[in-house]
């Protein structure tokens, strides 16, 4: 019963220490996110796409799914890039994060574009919007350049019945 009693006294001389340990730990962290937050540097797609050249190339990386779109001065790494300058410059100054994804980049390229981050991109009403507009002209002009499913039955439609024609033609000439 003792021991029962040195550990209840024990742990109320520490249940109040925890307490206050927590507090100042949950206190330090929301204090160091709310600095993290002032100071990172907010992009508009306007601003990114003031960087379109050999000499000042930006790109934005990122989506939803991997912790938002970030802004990347890559003008340094332009003529190290494995894929050469030019598909780089291809995308500079706009949204590259379906490229960059479409490709497939390892981790050690994930690692490198790291190093060339300079801030967040301010994704606002006005610029959901013209992004919106961007890929439905995109998918619009891919459509339209695109053969059509239902030629593509027709042609194979047509040559069955052209196949089965020639075979018939040659049952009839052998007979």
């Amino acid at each position: 019963f003792a021991c029962f009693q040195l550990t209840l006294a024990s742990s109320s001389l520490l249940a109040p220490s925890l307490v206050s340990l927590y507090i100042l730990l949950l206190f330090y962290s929301y204090i160091t996110a709310t600095m993290s937050e002032e100071k990172k540097t907010f992009y508009t797609l306007e601003e990114v796409g003031k960087h379109a050249s050999a000499e000042d190339c930006w790109l934005i990386i990122g989506n939803e799914s991997n912790g938002g779109p970030k802004v990347y001065d890559v003008t340094k790494y332009l003529d190290d890039h494995p894929g050469g300058a030019e598909v780089m410059l291809d995308v500079g100054g706009q949204d590259a994060d379906e490229f960059f994804e479409d490709i497939g980049h390892s981790k050690e390229a994930r690692e490198e574009l790291a190093k060339y981050y300079i801030g967040e991109f301010k994704l606002d009403e006005a610029t959901k919007a013209k992004l919106k507009a961007q890929a439905e002209a995109k998918a619009a002009a891919a459509a339209s350049s695109g053969v059509s499913p239902i030629l593509i039955a027709v042609v194979a439609l047509v040559a069955i019945g052209f196949g089965y024609y020639q075979t018939q033609m040659a049952k009839t000439a052998e007979e």
